[in-house]
Order: structure tokens, then sequence, then C-alpha cells
């Protein structure tokens, strides 16, 4: 079974999938690279909760800054990963009859200290985000370091069902309307690319 298979099985049995191979390593090193640089020039802002006119800055709920990834902001980078996950996503359609048609990307950096209450990425009032994907950019991460991303059950989001470490290219795919999920505070910097497939209506 190869690295692609193997993610297909564990999101059609547990709507979830997690896989340190999938995403090639220059990739992610270029990732990396890209991420740095756009947090160096100043292009991150703190991420902000709720949506539209009613969005907030919340950083005791959520406590990452955030760069959205475009191919003029992150160059030829952008353009592998976007590349890259344009044949996951078909690949996707193929073997879910997913219906996925688009994704958005940002860069994401998590302070010491910080982290993301639990909470579902699907909006009640907006439903085009299905698959959440999340690959972590850091450089090394220690089992002490924190920072762990926490899915809890789909039936009883009080019972938490994994928890992941963000180690360096590491890929986490998950269903956007069903896992709520939590980040825990680190104790280092945590860098990662963090995106959805989404479902986006084409008018008739």
């Amino acid at each position: 079974m190869d690295d692609r298979e193997a993610l297909f099985d564990s999101l059609a049995a547990h709507h979830w999938a997690v896989s340190d191979t999938l995403v090639p390593s220059p990739l992610y090193e270029s990732l990396y690279h890209a991420c740095r640089q756009e947090w160096d020039a100043g292009h991150f802002r703190e991420a902000r909760i709720g949506r539209q006119h009613s969005d907030s800055l919340r950083i005791e709920i959520r406590g990452d800054s955030i760069c959205w990834m475009t191919p003029e902001n992150a160059g030829m980078e952008a353009d592998d990963f976007l590349a890259w996950a344009d044949t996951l996503r078909q690949d996707l359609n193929r073997e879910f009859y997913a219906g996925l048609n688009s994704a958005e990307f940002h860069f994401a950096r998590y302070s010491e200290g910080r982290g993301y209450k639990k909470h579902l990425d699907q909006h009640h009032q907006n439903t085009q985000r299905r698959l959440s994907l999340v690959l972590y950019l850091n450089r090394q991460w220690n089992d002490t370091d924190g920072g762990e991303l926490c899915l809890y059950s789909p039936d009883n989001d009080a019972a938490e069902i994994l928890r992941i470490l963000p180690k360096p290219g590491r890929l986490v795919v998950f269903r956007s309307d069903i896992i709520p999920h939590e980040v825990l505070p680190c104790v280092q910097p945590r860098w990662s690319l963090t995106g959805w497939f989404r479902s986006d209506h084409v008018p008739d």
C-alpha cells in the first residue's frame, strides 16, 4: 500500500489521517523558507475569530498569526505546493466522489504559550469547507515542546481520540465538518501551513 492509499483508507475509516511521508521533503523545506520569509517581511497578522463584521481578536481562544498563501506572495514555493495539493484534491474526488472544487491555505505561527481552543473548521452558516489540511513546517520538535493537535470524537466532543505532535513535514487531514479539534499551547514557536479543500457552489 502506498502513502496515498494509506491516507485514503484512514480517512474512510476514521475521518482523519496522518502521514509523515506524503509531502516530499524538498517541498516541505521550500515551504518552511517561504513561511519564514513572509514572517520576517512582516506579512503575518493576528488571527481573528468569527466571520465578516463580527470577527474579533481573542488570543485567549485563538493565538496564532497567519499569512494567506498565494502565488503572488510566496512565489514558486506556492506554485509547487498548490499544484501538489490540486493533484491530491483530484485524487480525493476520484476516491470519494467528494465534489471538492477549490482550496485555500495560509501559513500560521503560534508564539510560545499560545494555542487554539476546541472548535470545528466548518462554520455553521457556511458549509463550503469539507477537508482540513495541516502541514507542519517546524525544523525540529520534541515530545516536551507541546503544541499538539488534539482530535475529538465526532459523536462526543469531550472524548479525545488522538493527540498529534507537530513533527517536521507531518501532514494531517481530517473532516472539517465533524472533527472537533484544538491546538495545545506550545513552548517554542510553532510553524505550519493550514488550509481547506472546499465544495463551493458553482452557479448553473
